[in-house]
């Protein structure tokens, strides 16, 4: 258990304080194919509905994505992209009150997100798609979140795997950093994401979990999702067959809270008013002055 290092994100609407609490990101999939809730909340109407009731339920960011990322997805057109995420930032602009971050590896998409009303991006390739995103981030000064990821979507699951997981994920997001300094992105305004699910084994996954500490030494804010992925439902097989997505929230709350404890500032998750829970709890352990005065 480590203490969590504060940072500073410069939004357009407030200063967001990484570190003294828990931040929870909560995820809006507007996709016909994402792994957890693929096709639920494509139709604009229900995306808005979604994220309204992500918000009431305690997140404190909102994480909007336009394309599956998911083991084996195919690429998603960027025009395609577009038309699934920007009614949904249009009609939530001056609506939702918590910040929009929108998942994606262009920089089109990126630029048209932010001109509707998002204030942090969150690249999953950490700039290796479209460099061009550390470009757009600068110029509009906002946040950015760089993930790594080992291969692309429609092969990270069937590659090999790095020897070394720890070593591939610190060369790899060092090498994002780099990427994004050059372009002129501020220092502060960097988030790193170590990539759980994507292209790490099941053990390796677990590894970064229990290594986070060596990644905050990077001296960044950390960003954590392992909501209900693949290597719970490994985990917690039943007769040979991994759990389904919606029966994975248990494990999601374990490796939630072990994230927490291990220094992550910001968690990314789809059950948000149980992972609020997680995170209230956790943060009083690792400061027991935030829990209940008897």
């Amino acid at each position: 258990m480590i203490r969590r290092k504060l940072f500073r994100l410069k939004l357009n609407s407030r200063i967001l304080v990484l570190g003294e609490r828990t931040t929870v990101m909560g995820v809006l999939n507007v996709t016909p194919d994402s792994f957890s809730d693929g096709g639920k909340y494509l139709e604009p109407e229900s995306a808005i509905e979604r994220a309204l009731a992500i918000e009431r339920a305690g997140a404190d960011l909102l994480d909007i994505g336009g394309e599956s990322t998911r083991p084996g997805s195919a690429e998603t057109p960027a025009s395609v992209e577009v038309d699934r995420i920007l009614p949904v930032l249009e009609a939530l602009r001056g609506r939702l009150k918590i910040p929009i971050s929108v998942d994606t590896r262009r920089a089109s998409v990126a630029e048209i997100a932010l001109r509707a009303g998002a204030e942090l991006l969150n690249d999953v390739s950490g700039l290796k798609s479209d460099p061009r995103i550390a470009e757009v981030a600068a110029r509009h000064r906002k946040p950015l979140i760089l993930m790594h990821m080992r291969g692309e979507p429609r092969t990270m699951q069937s590659g090999r795997f790095a020897r070394d997981v720890m070593k591939d994920v610190l060369q790899g997001l060092r090498k994002s950093v780099a990427v994004a300094r050059k372009a002129g992105v501020a220092r502060s305004q960097i988030i790193l994401d170590p990539g759980i699910g994507f292209g790490k084994s099941f053990a390796q996954n677990y590894e970064l979990l229990q290594k986070l500490p060596q990644l905050a030494k990077l001296g960044y804010p950390l960003l954590v999702g392992t909501s209900r992925k693949g290597f719970l439902g490994a985990t917690l097989d039943r007769d040979g067959k991994a759990a389904p997505a919606e029966d994975r929230i248990w494990g999601t709350a374990a490796t939630v809270a072990a994230s927490i404890l291990q220094g992550a500032h910001i968690v990314r998750v789809h059950d948000v008013e149980e992972m609020v829970q997680v995170a209230r709890v956790s943060d009083c352990l690792i400061d027991p002055r935030r829990g209940p005065k008897n």
